[in-house]
């Protein structure tokens, strides 16, 4: 039962939802389709947590995709043995990691701490760090404390099989049965991240800003002293 429902039914829920509420909010609330800045209100801590982030996060996309997207057999024909692969993947994903999760500290202090910030934030705004905090926490503990002291666990023969499968409309389910708990719960939170994307601020991931080198600059004035007629 665990096999069908966590590993073939969930996911497929969760990539349904994303598609299709998000296609929904693009078509007919394209004007929620954006993250309203804040940094009018407060600079210091935002630029510190949301460089963190976002360079974490980045960091953290490209070790996934080397690490699920890619199969093993890859890095087997590349000379890439096991215990090369995985002293990389410790340290740079380890550090990406780290980056996010203090990025995330950082702007849940500034939301929490900054008056004006806070009365700006939503619920679906704390939802998303919370989550995101989870996933991004538990994924560096398994990065970290757990393939140091307890086994580098070879998710490339389980989980990125099993994950692969899933865009050929064959899950292979069987293949998440064995896998350590934790990785378990991280892969479900991840897959309700996705889920909950088209309902936060994270939704503007999928937005491309072909046009911004190429805009006019935003020009701020200062109502005191400011002269209509010399325009």
């Amino acid at each position: 039962m665990e096999a069908v429902f966590w590993w073939t039914i969930f996911p497929y829920i969760c990539g349904t939802i994303l598609i299709i509420a998000g296609f929904y909010k693009f078509v007919f609330r394209g004007k929620s389709w954006t993250a309203p800045s804040t940094e009018i209100f407060e600079k210091k801590w935002l630029r510190i947590g949301s460089i963190l982030f976002h360079y974490g996060i980045i960091f953290a996309f490209f070790g996934h995709v080397m690490g699920v997207l890619i199969p093993i057999e890859v890095y087997n024909a590349m000379g890439i043995d096991e215990h090369t692969y995985h002293l990389f993947a410790i340290a740079g994903g380890g550090v990406a990691g780290l980056m996010v999760v203090f990025g995330l500290i950082f702007m849940l202090i500034r939301k929490l701490s900054v008056e004006r910030v806070r009365a700006h934030t939503t619920f679906a705004d704390y939802f998303t760090i919370v989550l995101l905090f989870l996933v991004a926490g538990m994924g560096t503990y398994l990065t970290i404390i757990y393939d140091l002291t307890v086994v580098a666990y070879e998710y490339r023969v389980t989980i990125g099989p099993w994950f692969r499968s899933l865009f050929t409309f064959h899950p292979k389910s069987e293949l998440m049965l064995g896998i350590p708990t934790l990785f378990k719960v991280h892969v479900i939170l991840a897959f309700i991240l996705f889920a909950a994307i088209p309902f936060t601020k994270l939704v503007h991931m999928f937005s491309f800003p072909l046009r911004y080198p190429s805009r006019a600059p935003q020009q701020y004035r200062s109502r005191n002293g400011y002269n209509k007629n010399s325009r």
